[in-house]
């Protein structure tokens, strides 16, 4: 451009001059405010910790830099107030707006013993929060590392047009030199300042600025739009990979199920008061620690210890035994059932859920079937991905009936199920020998040698697990299933606007080089071709930042 502009002032062409430079800034501008406008994206997304905090000292209330804060401390949270740092709610219950993490703006309750993390927001009654991670260790700061991080990892192409651009500018500036000096020995009415002007058109339209700013911009705009979605890539590499992906390899607890245990169904004999029933299961649990018990209690609600029981007994392997108001209460399996020698009339074979059996004074009273419920999104998750031309395959350490039945559920197309972590491997092998590129979606601890096979690895519960961020190439900070379609949708529309801006540089380019030699382009066409493309192309790979997903 420097060399274009002198050129010009040399010939006596002012306003051309006047004008590459005048649109190169005019780029310049529009394309660190793009840049700009990207940082502060991701930026305002993710770094929300206040520079303060108030902590209670002697039950007083008393201000501190965040930074000072020490583990053990318990923070005051005042309604709209920023939580600075990760800790554990001590207040009865809470509720956050965790948006900054999660993309997600419904407020989300905790209760007393949960984890909260910096950058959520307390909505509505002052909170206490004991601190429990150190302020450069917590969730917040290893994100919003990973985020700035992210833009090193560069992608295939933006790397082959930074090397492009290093080998292209000066072959470019050499065959300007040829086209001002070398006509001289072929053309009979050769005239210098002609030819001059030829070569300087020559010179900025062959500038590489439109590729050079807009493709790193497009893919920076795609890791700031997954980011304000809840999704954090590991680099731009990522964004092409996923938009690549033929197939979902998906863990079953904890991805595409809450990983939480819940009563699906309760079948209570008509002979008996279903309410009053439950209430004696929903006591005589009170005294196991299993899951069930727990599932069970969420289920009932308050236990109503007025009740007189007696003689409780845990039946390893069986299930619960006490005697109330002189009556026996069976609570457990049917093998617990067999062994009482109670009848029974349905045939639990066929349930694919974990049952459990009651039977009170001598007669069976009916049965509770209990699993891990599946994500509310799950199903729309399968169909979106079907949608893309992407197949879901979901591999499983659990029952292979209930892996069967969850997959039935939403629709996907292969499901294997009692499996170990080798036989994991083993599967995606499979599938990537058939030169089909796979993304496995897992909690990237426990998976961690399918993660490290897959083509990109996609971590659920980001928020959850610090291994999970170290691991895997992409994270989704929500637990939600459905945030996979809209990564790779996200990966595609990148790639789209990356090759969009890629074809009209060097097309137009391409037409424009073309009247410049055979001397029908002026310096006002070639300003065109450079600037007005590279400015096409920035407003181009910004509308990524606007789109929704």
């Amino acid at each position: 451009m420097s060399i274009a502009t002198i050129g010009a002032f040399a010939i006596g062409e002012y306003p051309e001059g006047v004008a590459v430079m005048l649109f190169y800034a005019v780029g310049e501008v529009f394309q660190s405010m793009a840049v700009t406008r990207a940082k502060g994206n991701i930026k305002a997304l993710l770094d929300q910790r206040p520079d303060e905090v108030t902590i209670m000292n002697n039950n007083q209330p008393k201000t501190i830099k965040a930074k000072e804060t020490k583990v053990g401390d318990v923070i005051q949270l005042k309604p709209g107030e920023k939580l600075a740092l990760d800790g554990e709610l001590i207040s009865d219950s809470a509720s956050f707006n965790t948006a900054a993490l999660t993309g997600e703006s419904k407020p989300d309750t905790k209760n007393k013993g949960e984890v909260v993390l910096a950058g959520m927001i307390n909505m509505n009654s002052i909170a206490l929060v004991k601190v429990t991670t150190a302020y450069e260790d917590s969730k917040l700061s290893k994100i919003l590392e990973l985020v700035q991080n992210a833009t090193a990892q560069k992608a295939p192409t933006e790397l082959f047009i930074r090397k492009f651009a290093k080998v292209y500018t000066p072959i470019v500036v050499f065959l300007a030199i040829g086209i001002t000096f070398l006509p001289y020995f072929f053309v009979g009415d050769y005239q210098f300042r002609d030819w001059l002007y030829r070569a300087l058109i020559f010179l900025v339209i062959s500038c590489p600025c439109a590729l050079v700013i807009s493709i790193p911009l497009g893919y920076f705009g795609g890791i700031g739009a997954a980011s304000r979605n809840g999704i954090l890539f590991k680099g731009s590499n990522f964004l092409d990979s996923i938009a690549e992906i033929q197939n979902v390899v998906m863990d079953k607890t904890g991805t595409m199920t809450e990983g939480v245990f819940k009563v699906q169904e309760v079948s209570i004999s008509s002979e008996f008061n279903k309410d009053e029933i439950m209430q004696l299961v929903n006591l005589l649990e009170s005294k196991s620690t299993h899951p069930v018990a727990t599932a069970i209690h969420n289920y009932v609600g308050d236990i109503n210890y007025s009740i007189p029981m007696e003689n409780v007994e845990e039946i390893a392997g069986h299930g619960l035994k006490a005697t109330v108001n002189g009556k026996e209460l069976l609570v457990g399996n049917f093998k617990l059932m067999d062994k009482f020698s109670i009848r029974y009339d349905i045939n639990h074979a066929n349930i694919v859920y974990t049952l459990i059996a009651i039977a009170y004074d001598k007669k069976f009273a009916g049965y509770i079937t209990i699993a891990d419920s599946i994500k509310a999104d799950a199903k729309e998750t399968v169909d979106n991905l079907h949608k893309m031309g992407v197949k879901a395959t979901m591999l499983s350490g659990d029952k292979g009936t209930v892996v069967k039945y969850v997959a039935d559920q939403l629709g996907i197309d292969n499901a294997f199920g009692d499996l170990l972590p080798e036989d994991k491997v083993n599967k995606v092998k499979e599938i990537k020998a058939k030169n089909q590129t796979v993304a496995f979606v897992g909690d990237g601890v426990n998976d961690a040698p399918v993660v490290a096979l897959s083509d990109v690895g996609i971590a659920m519960g980001g928020l959850g697990s610090d291994a999970t961020i170290e691991t895997a190439d992409v994270v989704i900070q929500d637990d939600k299933p459905s945030k996979i379609p809209m990564a790779i949708n996200i990966g595609k529309q990148t790639k789209k606007i990356v090759w969009q801006n890629i074809i009209l540089a060097f097309a137009v380019k391409a037409v424009v080089l073309v009247l410049g030699a055979g001397g029908l382009a002026t310096m006002w066409e070639a300003v065109f071709a450079d600037v007005g493309v590279a400015l096409l192309a920035i407003l181009n790979a910004v509308r990524i930042q606007r789109m929704k997903f």
